[in-house]
């Protein structure tokens, strides 16, 4: 049994969640299903979306129940006999971590794949690494330098730190998390990156 998704296997199923759906559902992958659908990865074994339309969510969250997705934790849903759990979030929130603006604002996404009723983007570079050095695990800081390496022409280091810095202002954990950006900074000078 296979516990990790590729970028195909991934879009094979949206496709079919597609074919369920009657209306508009938009939805923004973040962490490292966002990296594996950009190519930085070759697979994720969490899947991590961000559904950012209040209605949009509750709608897909009805069809994921009529086709007998059940939900296993807070924002996690599963299929009974599926390895995966699809991790959905409301509005501007991966986890709690709160992002600036919508991810459907303009330059906040890139679009991946556009179905008839399914939109799938994925979180700007900026947000993308912002949110996961806000987790600040060990995977987390080295999906963003591999994300880094990668993308190094599309991401302006000082935008980064001060984005994030922006990011961490609104957290009630400010003080605590907010030196994870030079940690990561560093880190990213100790690889011969900047």
């Amino acid at each position: 049994m296979e516990y990790r998704l590729n970028k195909s296997s991934l879009i094979d199923i949206l496709q079919n969640w597609n074919h369920f759906l009657r209306r508009r559902v938009r939805l923004v992958a973040c962490g490292g299903t966002a990296m594996t659908l950009i190519g930085v990865k070759e697979s994720t074994k969490d899947i991590d979306f961000i559904v950012p339309d209040h209605k949009e969510y509750a709608y897909l969250l009805s069809v994921l129940a009529d086709l007998e997705y059940k939900p296993i934790t807070a924002a996690g849903w599963k299929k009974e006999g599926d390895v995966f759990v699809f991790d959905l979030f409301r509005g501007n929130k991966i986890h709690t971590t709160e992002l600036l603006e919508s991810p459907l604002a303009a330059g906040r996404n890139q679009e991946i794949k556009r179905f008839s009723h399914l939109y799938v983007g994925v979180l700007n570079f900026y947000d993308l690494i912002s949110s996961k050095i806000f987790r600040g695990s060990t995977a987390d800081i080295d999906d963003c330098t591999q994300l880094y390496r990668a993308k190094s022409g599309e991401i302006d280091i000082q935008t980064l730190t001060d984005h994030y810095r922006e990011m961490v202002s609104y957290d009630t954990s400010e003080a605590r998390i907010a030196v994870q950006i030079d940690h990561f900074v560093e880190h990213l000078r100790e690889e011969g990156l900047l």
